[in-house]
């Protein structure tokens, strides 16, 4: 697939995880969250499924498969969710956002350390550039903050874990479909996260019966959108791009975050934020390496007339 498509995928799953991270918030004040988070996952893994049958892309994975897919469940599903759901109840979106967008920073780090992976000079510059408008972006008008707490915390570990994640689906997707994985850690991180909800939050599941009718709207654009194809087309853009180039389109999620916390929360974007608008698609056009293949196909344009 050619880049500016991968590229077209991850900023359209960035709109999609943005809106999902206010729905989210929204939805864990009626229901547990790891309760919810255990339903949703569960709904997105037989999405996943659903969908990867009439592609007929659906196969049973070797055993080496399934060492990466025990492993990326273990990280992309069970404690990245588990610790980002419980942090929605701790913590403020302004936090939350912020610390999510190191993502891109920790995934430069740790590809260059364990997979020798080294980002150019121009994509390090991407990367502090888009960090930069986080920053900015999230603190803007955020006023004084408390300072870190457990839920800030819980943030932190979930992406950290994430990003591991995305290392383990790089190495995987040479031999299995990313998109047939994520259904397999979908449905195996379901049933540990079931496990876990019995014990942090008996009795949860009767939190369902008493939900209004607007949580189920958002419960499946969560589950299907948000989670299913949100997911599987951001796996398989690992698989085309790498974990470095996907990950710094985790800065736009910073940003479509606050515009769905401004639609469905109520809360307020002011001017400021649209100088961390342009620091952050600065950050990803460089960070991902778009204008440098830009540069070099001009270049290549000129030095061939």
């Amino acid at each position: 697939m050619k880049q500016w498509k991968v590229y077209l995928i991850l900023t359209g799953v960035m709109i999609v995880w943005g809106f999902n991270l206010a729905t989210v918030k929204y939805m864990v004040e009626f229901v547990g969250p790891v309760t919810l988070t255990t339903f949703r996952i569960l709904v997105a893994g037989i999405s996943v499924f659903i969908i990867l049958a009439f592609f007929r892309l659906l196969r049973w994975p070797t055993r080496v498969d399934w060492k990466y897919i025990l492993l990326g469940s273990l990280l992309n599903v069970v404690s990245h969710h588990y610790f980002l759901s419980n942090a929605l109840t701790l913590t403020t979106g302004t936090n939350a956002g912020l610390i999510l967008g190191t993502g891109p920073m920790l995934t430069a780090v740790l590809v260059a350390l364990i997979m020798r992976n080294y980002p150019s000079r121009l994509q390090w510059l991407g990367v502090v550039i888009g960090l930069a408008g986080v920053v900015l972006t999230v603190r803007v008008g955020s006023g004084p903050t408390s300072g870190m707490n457990i839920g800030d915390l819980f943030v932190f570990i979930s992406i950290l874990t994430q990003v591991l994640s995305y290392i383990v689906i790089a190495n995987a997707s040479k031999n299995l479909d990313p998109r047939l994985m994520t259904g397999y850690m979908f449905i195996i991180g379901s049933a540990v996260l079931f496990l876990i909800s019995l014990v942090q939050e008996p009795g949860g599941i009767a939190a369902f019966a008493e939900v209004p009718p607007i949580f189920w709207f958002a419960f499946l654009f969560s589950a299907v959108l948000g989670t299913s194809v949100g997911h599987m087309l951001y796996n398989y853009s690992i698989g085309q791009a790498g974990p470095t180039k996907a990950a710094i389109f985790m800065n736009l999620n910073t940003l479509f975050s606050l515009i769905a916390a401004a639609i469905i929360l109520n809360e307020t974007i002011l001017p400021g934020h649209l100088g961390g608008f342009v620091l952050i698609v600065i950050g990803v056009l460089f960070g991902s390496g778009a204008a440098e293949d830009l540069y070099a196909k001009r270049k290549k344009r000129f030095s061939t007339r």
